[in-house]
This record gives structure tokens, C-alpha cells and sequence, in this order.
């Protein structure tokens, strides 16, 4: 087996303005930083997933396979924006040196979409403001994510970059749990708390608000605790001049990071995989198996308890074992039950098979992210989370495309959700030919 130090030069960074002081001022700056997972996970929870696309597909759309592909391909078209503009915005952010102000901003416009989600009504004529609105979420919450994971290598030591990666993604599904159940029993369910109107389905759309104030709060203390990277004092103009320089540099020099370039690429099929699984969970669990907004969202609830546990727990493998097996064992645990899913007729065994699948899902993310930022130069980090959004998303229209395209070929939603397996298999054989990251056991 190839030594990974032998493959990997030596990433982390000595003590610099950008990193926190003391003990105690370092665990606030971490656990500020692991906040931010916490409030963006309610727009995947809520907006992308077991909410709104639900309500898109069912009420918004003229019917449900054909909201099904609209919503597959502005989650393409927003996917495409995302992977052709997040290397440009990390190579940008590494001339500049700090990072807050571009999370700040793209965190701003997802905010601002998702609380303007409110006006989409149940009818027809709102299926383009609805699909617009929630392109923009998307392009706003991936970019802000791109300068979100960049700041975890200069927080946290080296031999604890897997747990925090790991804690994070764990406190996202937290997040995501406690603002699916207050959407359940506050806004949606009959008898709710605050007994909202269902005429126009107000109670539905009362919970797009809801999301974005949450959010908002939540990311508070990731900026008002977390300390930045220090400026470089390059003026944007200039700084965007050299971030493409650099960019155009790395990538006609990719030979140099080949074993990046390799985990990049199997990434972008695991993680279309992923992302199209999330576009439409919801929807699939409705229109195959005709579950109820209220029944859909209890299933989230149940899933982002799964996911949460499993990245939880997997988050101590990732340092012990290292984040390269990690990720292969996650994605043998979505191939199994996530196939079982498409073959089952019974609501109950897709609760089984679904609250399964969760458990693998936090652990292959947070560990991706773990992996790169071992692996990635200092130097060129933020550009190099930039091209990991990018492995995410070049590719992402043509997960949410397949599965809209398949479904409307063949009338089923099974046979384009079966898209999302393959795509987990090439990422699978991918993680072959990756080397494994060095695993630091020193402080």
C-alpha cells in the first residue's frame, strides 16, 4: 500500500492572526464555527428536500411528474452556476485573504430567497418565481458553504480536522431534526400550534420565513466568535486578476495534484448522487408511495436522526481510520439500502430502508471535507475548496436531469431515482485509485 506521506506534503499551517488564541477561545471559535452547519441545514431540510419541493411537485406544478422534472432542472441549471463559479470565488478568496465577508454575502442571499419563498401560492402561475427563488437558495447556501469549509483547517488541529468535520455535519442534522418537528407540530400538522390557515396553504408557507429567520440566527456566532484569515490587502480587481491566474495555473498544473484531482473526480459522481437524492426525497416518497406533507416530513425527522447519529459516530472512525476508508464504507452503506428502496412496495419497508440510508449520508459528507482539507496546500486551499464545490456541482444538472427525464419517459419514479445508484457505484469504483490521506495523531 502506497504511504500517504510519502504522497501528501505536510498541510497544516503553523499559528497565525487567523487562528484562535487560547483553549477556551479556540473551543468557542469551534463550536461557533460547527454552528453554522447547524442554521444552514434548514434550508436542505426544509427548502430542497421535505418541504417546499414536496409542496412544488404537489401543489405549485400543473402535476407531480411534471414538477418533478422543472425541479430537476433548475436544481441543474443552479448546479451548473455553482460549479462554474465556486473555483473562481475560492481562488478569489485566497488573494484576499479573508473569508467572512464572501460568507456573509452568499449566506445574505439565501436568506433573502428562502424568506421570499412565502409568496410562491399553490397555483400554476407561481412555478417560475417558486423555481427561481429556490435556484438562487441553492446558488447562495453552495457558495457560502465553499468559504464555511475553507476555515476549518486553520480552527482545528490537524489530528482532529475528522471529528469536527464530523461534528459539524452531525449538528447540521440536529438542526435540521428540531426545525422539521417545529414545522411538523407548529405549522403543518392538523391542529398545530399556531393554527394558521390551510386556504392557499398558508401553513405550508409559512414554514419558508420560519427557515430563514433560523438561519439567520444560527450564523450569528460563526461570525460575531469565529476569527478570520487576515487580509492580504489586495483590492478585489486585483485579487480576482491573480485568483484566475492562480486558477488557470493549478489547472493546466493538475499533474501536480493528482491524487486531488482523483478524489475530485470520484466525488462528482457520489455527491451528484447525493445532491439529486436530496432534490428529490421528498418528492419520490410522496408520489411512489403517497405519503402526506405531514408523513413526509416525519420521515425527515427520522432521517436527519439517522444521519445525525451516523455522522456522529462515524466522525471518531475518520481519525482513527482515516477519512479515505470512511468514505467507501459510507458509500457501500448507501448502495445497499438505497437500491432496496427502489424495489420495495411497502410504505413500511421504505421507512427501514430510508432511516437506514440516512446513517451513511452525514459520514460520506463530512468526510469529504475532512479528506480535502488534509490533503489540499495551504496556499491554494480556499481554491481548492472552490474546485471541490466544483466536482459537486460540474456535474449536478445531470443527476436532477436524469431523474426528470427517466421519469417522464417512463412514467415511474422509481426507474429515475435508479440514476441516483449508478451514480453512487462510478463514485464508488473512483475511491479505488485515491490514495488515503496521512492520519495525524500529534497535536
Amino acid at each position: 500500500m502506497t504511504n500517504p506521506r510519502a504522497v501528501f506534503p505536510d498541510t497544516s499551517l503553523p499559528a497565525s492572526p487567523g487562528k484562535p488564541g487560547g483553549p477556551s477561545r479556540r473551543l468557542a471559535a469551534l463550536w461557533s464555527w460547527a454552528m453554522y452547519d447547524w442554521a444552514n441545514s434548514g434550508f436542505a431540510a426544509l427548502v430542497q428536500t421535505f418541504v417546499f419541493a414536496a409542496y412544488f411537485a404537489r401543489a405549485v406544478a400543473e402535476n407531480q411528474t411534471l414538477g418533478t422534472a422543472q425541479w430537476g432542472n433548475m436544481m441543474g441549471v443552479a448546479g451548473l452556476v455553482i460549479g462554474l463559479g465556486g473555483p473562481v470565488l475560492g481562488a478569489v478568496a485566497d488573494r484576499s485573504g479573508r473569508r467572512k465577508p464572501w460568507l456573509g454575502l452568499f449566506t445574505g442571499v439565501c436568506i433573502a430567497a428562502t424568506a421570499c419563498l412565502w409568496f410562491v401560492r399553490p397555483e400554476p402561475s407561481f412555478v417560475w418565481l417558486g423555481l427561481i427563488l429556490a435556484g438562487l437558495g441553492t446558488i447562495g447556501s453552495e457558495y457560502a458553504m465553499i468559504f464555511y469549509n475553507a476555515m476549518l483547517p486553520g480552527l482545528a488541529r490537524p489530528r482532529e480536522v475528522g471529528r469536527w468535520s464530523g461534528w459539524g455535519w452531525g449538528l447540521g442534522y440536529a438542526g435540521g431534526l428540531v426545525l422539521l418537528v417545529v414545522a411538523l407540530y407548529g405549522f403543518v400538522e392538523q391542529g398545530a400550534w399556531f393554527g394558521l390557515p390551510r386556504e392557499g396553504a398558508v401553513h405550508v408557507r409559512a414554514v419558508m420565513p420560519l427557515t430563514a429567520l433560523w438561519y439567520l440566527v444560527f450564523c450569528l456566532p460563526l461570525f460575531l466568535l469565529c476569527p478570520d484569515a487576515p487580509s492580504r490587502g489586495v483590492r478585489l480587481g486585483r485579487a480576482a486578476a491573480e485568483g484566475l491566474a492562480q486558477l488557470r495555473g493549478s489547472l493546466r498544473s493538475v499533474r501536480d495534484y493528482r491524487h486531488i484531482g482523483l478524489f475530485l473526480l470520484a466525488r462528482m459522481f457520489y455527491n451528484d448522487g447525493l445532491t439529486t437524492m436530496f432534490a428529490f426525497g421528498g418528492i419520490y416518497a410522496a408520489g411512489t408511495f403517497g405519503m402526506t406533507p405531514s408523513q413526509v416530513i416525519v420521515f425527515g425527522i427520522g432521517l436527519n436522526i439517522t444521519a445525525g447519529l451516523g455522522a456522529a459516530a462515524f466522525a471518531w472512525l475518520d481519525d482513527r481510520v482515516g477519512a479515505h476508508r470512511t468514505i467507501v464504507v459510507s458509500l457501500v452503506g448507501l448502495v445497499v439500502p438505497g437500491t432496496l428502496i427502489l424495489l420495495v412496495e411497502s410504505q413500511a419497508l421504505f421507512w427501514i430502508f430510508g432511516l437506514s440510508l440516512g446513517i451513511f449520508v452525514g459520514p460520506v459528507q463530512a468526510s469529504s471535507r475532512s479528506y480535502l482539507a488534509r490533503v489540499a496546500p495551504a496556499e491554494v486551499r480556499g481554491e481548492m475548496f472552490g474546485l471541490f464545490a466544483l466536482s459537486g456541482k460540474l456535474t449536478s444538472f445531470m443527476g436532477p436531469l436524469l431523474v426528470g427525464w427517466l421519469t417522464l419517459a417512463s412514467g415511474s419514479q422509481r426507474v429515475g431515482m435508479a440514476s441516483v445508484i449508478a451514480l453512487f457505484v462510478i463514485g464508488l469504483a473512483g475511491m479505488a485509485l485515491v490514495p488515503p490521506a496521512p492520519i495525524h495523531t500529534e497535536e
